[in-house]
């Protein structure tokens, strides 16, 4: 009895888990400095991993390196740390949705954990908008 049903678990477990890959990408991500990047943290939605360099295609986050404002800087800084410690958290995924190079030449990723996109969870913490096509104006939206 035990043999016929182990015959029927194996594979009910392997269809399960080959219809949702798991989370596989993990590293320790440190902000960004002078050296040669690789896998650091440049602001709140871009950041190297192994040596390239990756948009967060779902989100726009405040700028860090001119921004427009005092607040603006304020929030862009909050984002840059909290990307940090989400992407420090644990294992993701880097997700191809759309287009997989920007005109900048960085990849497009959605970044997901458990298949819920960080980006998502920065916006609903206020630290980034959803990506509308163009970017936001964080100092219209501190008045």
């Amino acid at each position: 009895m035990i043999l016929l049903a182990t015959a029927f678990v194996l594979p009910l477990l392997a269809t399960t888990a080959s219809a949702a890959p798991a989370d596989a990408v993990q590293a320790r991500f440190e902000p960004c400095g002078s050296a040669k990047r690789v896998t650091c943290i440049v602001d709140g939605d871009t950041f190297w991993y192994v040596g390239t360099k990756i948009r967060m295609a779902d989100i726009n986050t405040p700028e860090t390196t001119n921004p427009s404002c005092a607040y603006e800087a304020a929030l862009g800084a909050r984002a840059k740390l909290r990307l940090a410690q989400l992407l420090n958290a644990g294992p993701f995924t880097l997700e191809v949705r759309g287009r997989e190079v920007d005109r900048y030449g960085r990849a497009l990723r959605v970044v997901t954990r458990n298949g819920k996109s960080l980006g998502a969870k920065l916006a609903d913490e206020g630290l980034a908008e959803i990506w509308q096509g163009k970017r936001g104006d964080w100092c219209k939206s501190a008045a």
